[in-house]
């Protein structure tokens, strides 16, 4: 009777899961499919081109709604659970509120745990095929910058025509074994500049120790130069804000080429906070279940549905703006970026725990 018992806790909790992913999913498709539509206007394309991008994209951002998804769950389940006489059935086998809770909370962790492994990897991957395929009707396709296992890649439209560039390694604001490619309009070579370092820290690139192949009249010649200067549109920190968006990466992806990311110029205090963040997903689904435990089950008597439904979703907009909060103090240098992840993992954390342990067992 236990194991069935057990098997009706867990299947109406991932039916609540799965309803309520659903009426996010059905928001944020709408919501987004008008932003494509407005991307798209000007442009001669399929209708099912914003429909497909659309589907790609809301996945990964469901993830992000997670903790909020698993609260509103938590919260529906709870309250029909409360309101039905299985409640009375499950206390007579055994179950107090707290093992209900536990029961509820450890599944949520495993899902969390469950999602960074298998999904997160699947989601990135659409994200990342959604950005390319975007980026082809971009109005800035004239402009692009990469970060790849093979270093940083630059294109750039300039006064003679285009630039290409690209460097082995990136340090801060120091480009190393630098080669710079200039054509003209009809994409012939101009010249080949090649340099040891340079310095981006400006739009006035600083080259040292350069060679320089140029062609005059057909001929090739080779220059060698201490210093140069190039001017670009780009310099450090418009590269760098180019790669706080880590979605695209997985946590996969982060854990297993974390040094080699870095050693490809990837900010180290924005690569912490991305992986502590994905990090934390686990805990704070299993605290966002908890929080939904103290608010439906701390009292005896049966209330207006409505009243949780209206607390719940005060507390996710308390919480939403708590997080935006901690990760502001982490950008404003307050506190470190991987401790600003975990801030409201813990701060929820300690005021649940408070609940926790009052919550009724009669």
């Amino acid at each position: 009777m236990n194991k069935i018992l057990f098997n009706y806790l867990l299947s109406g909790y991932f039916r609540s899961i799965v309803k309520v992913t659903l009426i996010f999913y059905c928001f944020g498709l709408i919501l987004n499919l008008f932003e494509e539509i407005e991307f798209f206007k000007n442009l001669n394309v399929s209708v099912f081109l914003p429909i497909s991008l659309t589907a790609l994209y809301i996945p990964s951002l469901m993830i992000k709604l997670l903790p909020f998804i698993i609260f509103i769950s938590s919260l529906w389940f709870l309250l029909n659970l409360r309101n039905s006489k299985d409640l009375l059935t499950l206390k007579v086998y055994g179950y107090s509120n707290f093992k209900i809770f536990f029961i509820l909370a450890f599944t949520s962790f495993v899902f969390g745990w469950i999602i960074l492994f298998a999904l997160n990897p699947v989601t990135s991957a659409m994200v990342k095929f959604y950005e390319q395929k975007k980026s082809e009707y971009s109005k800035d396709i004239d402009h692009l910058v990469s970060i790849n296992k093979n270093g940083l890649w630059i294109k750039e439209n300039t006064l003679e025509g285009h630039r290409f560039v690209s460097a082995d390694e990136t340090r801060n604001f120091i480009l190393k074994n630098v080669t710079i490619l200039n054509l003209d309009n009809e994409f012939n070579l101009i010249d080949k500049i090649y340099s040891k370092t340079a310095n981006i820290s400006n739009n006035k690139w600083e080259l040292e120790n350069v060679i320089i192949n140029k062609f005059d009249n057909g001929i090739l010649q080779e220059t060698k130069k201490t210093n140069f200067s190039v001017i670009s549109k780009y310099d450090y920190k418009k590269i760098n804000s180019l790669f706080k968006n880590f979605d695209t990466m997985s946590f996969l992806d982060l854990i297993l080429n974390y040094k080699e990311l870095q050693n490809q110029g990837y900010n180290k205090a924005y690569l912490d906070q991305n992986l502590n963040s994905m990090l934390s997903l686990p805990f704070f689904l299993f605290i966002m279940t908890a929080l939904a435990s103290i608010l439906t089950m701390n009292t005896l008597k049966k209330s207006n549905n409505f009243k949780f439904i209206l607390v719940g979703l005060i507390s996710c907009v308390i919480i939403y703006y708590f997080k935006d909060l901690s990760l502001a103090l982490g950008q404003t240098n307050r506190v470190s970026l991987s401790l600003s992840a975990w801030i409201p993992v813990v701060a929820i954390g300690l005021f649940s725990s408070i609940g926790i342990l009052q919550i009724n067992e009669k």
